[in-house]
């Protein structure tokens, strides 16, 4: 367990739990973890993968023990850990591995937006969610990285733009008046300087259409943002020849195919428009009303008597 000396453990500083997706060395976690502790106002717990950890979604380790490992990060206790952003949130809030549980877990900032459809594979989502189901209070936040626009100081300019949402969490936290209903998953436009202001949306149907290509490497292409976007300004082109791999193994990649983005008022529409866009989640899937209609009509007649139904 964490020694609570090193760091400030004031009962009037709230305490903070930050996790990601991209790992405990990515420049937006990194970046948001100095802006928090520069503020002066919370005490800050780290808890984040030990690689990177991208669109693994909900994923949780199960049939081993993780392992933790003490990183040194100025101005808060931080460790990096042998498993998904949902094991490391979840290990960061039990008590185990902190001498206090958090009022508050942030994951990311992420590189690459979390919107529309991409939520589902979402690991910086998913770190949120993680201390959703145990009743801590949430926030995801990523940021619209676009190759040869962005840059690593964009990450703190977001994290600024952060605070006062932040703040004014803790803030109801205190007062015993925030609702555990919902987590939130904020998104910053890729011109975070100039933003258009906060914009509470709903989430859409964004999605980039995948396919698969053979390839005769392990790696090849540009980096793969955890939105499932392709950065193909990324530098460099990674390849590792193939030929250990076993006679008969076939190895196939996933490409971008196409876009689709729905021209609803939802997350994805405003975050391009240039707003910072909060978006509270929950974590039930609920089907549209019309497919529930469906199929009060449809199941009965597929299967014949005796039928019941709960809804």
């Amino acid at each position: 367990m964490a020694n609570s000396s090193d760091v400030n453990t004031s009962d009037q500083f709230p305490t903070i739990l930050v996790t990601n997706d991209d790992g405990i060395d990515a420049p937006g976690l990194r970046s948001l973890v100095r802006v928090l502790v520069s503020a002066n106002r919370y005490r800050v717990f780290v808890c984040a993968p030990d690689s990177e950890k991208s669109a693994v979604s909900h994923s949780i380790t199960w049939r081993h023990p993780i392992s933790a490992k003490r990183v040194d990060i100025d101005g808060a206790t931080a460790y990096a850990v042998s498993g998904t952003p949902a094991d490391c949130a979840s290990l960061g809030i039990s008590g185990s591995l902190f001498p206090s549980v958090p009022d508050l877990v942030i994951s990311g900032i992420n590189m690459g937006s979390n919107c529309g459809y991409h939520i589902v594979y979402s690991g910086t989502v998913a770190g949120a969610r993680e201390a959703f189901f145990n009743d801590i209070p949430a926030v995801s936040m990523s940021y619209e990285w676009v190759g040869g626009k962005s840059n690593y100081d964009d990450f703190a300019v977001g994290a600024e733009a952060c605070l006062p949402i932040i703040n004014g969490i803790l803030s109801e936290i205190r007062n015993k008046t925030y609702p555990l209903t919902c987590f939130l998953n904020i998104d910053l436009p890729t011109d975070i300087t100039n933003h258009k202001g906060y914009k509470l949306t709903k989430q859409g149907k964004a999605l980039f259409k995948m396919a698969w290509r053979q390839t005769m490497f392990e790696k090849q292409g540009g980096q793969m943002l955890s939105t499932m976007e392709m950065d193909t300004n990324s530098a460099g082109r990674m390849e590792t020849n193939a030929s250990n791999i076993s006679l008969g193994h076939l190895l196939f990649k996933r490409v971008v195919n196409r876009g689709q983005v729905d021209n609803d008022d939802t997350d994805k529409k405003f975050l391009r428009e240039g707003y910072i866009v909060v978006t509270p989640l929950g974590a039930l899937s609920h089907a549209d009303p019309d497919s529930v209609s469906y199929f009060k009509q449809w199941l009965p007649s597929a299967i014949g008597p005796p039928f019941s139904s709960a809804l």
